[in-house]
């Protein structure tokens, strides 16, 4: 199976540093079983870690027992498309890799939503 981005092209590495991904492959790849549907590789902010810490979802703290080192502003992870939506709708959504982001979160968010937040590759290019 083809796993497509937002464009309909091949989804590239959101992020090997930290393993991002619901397949733990550095993908936002997303299937049936991602009930999750983690599809949107976001830059993280503190400002979003500290939302998603608020809404019960701490991917601040290591989680060595799961090798979760915990997420800092300026790393790359898939986020689940509602709580990015959410996050929007709030003014506090992160920037979004939409060349990295899987074409299943337009279930849930808009191509339009997503281009309005989309991080510029120039601008980071650590994977």
């Amino acid at each position: 199976m083809e796993h497509l981005n937002v464009f309909g092209q091949p989804v590239i590495t959101c992020s090997n540093t930290p393993l991002t991904g619901f397949f733990r492959d550095g993908c936002c790849n997303s299937d049936s079983r991602d009930h999750g549907n983690h599809a949107v590789c976001a830059v993280m902010t503190d400002d979003f870690l500290q939302f998603s810490l608020a809404q019960g979802n701490d991917l601040i703290t290591p989680r060595p027992e799961f090798n979760f080192t915990g997420l800092k502003a300026g790393d790359r992870w898939c986020l689940c498309a509602a709580r990015w939506k959410e996050a929007f709708e709030l003014g506090c959504a992160p920037k979004v890799i939409l060349e990295a982001t899987h074409e299943r979160c337009l279930e849930v968010v808009s191509i339009d939503e997503l281009i309005l937040h989309a991080f510029k590759a120039v601008d980071n290019a650590r994977v």
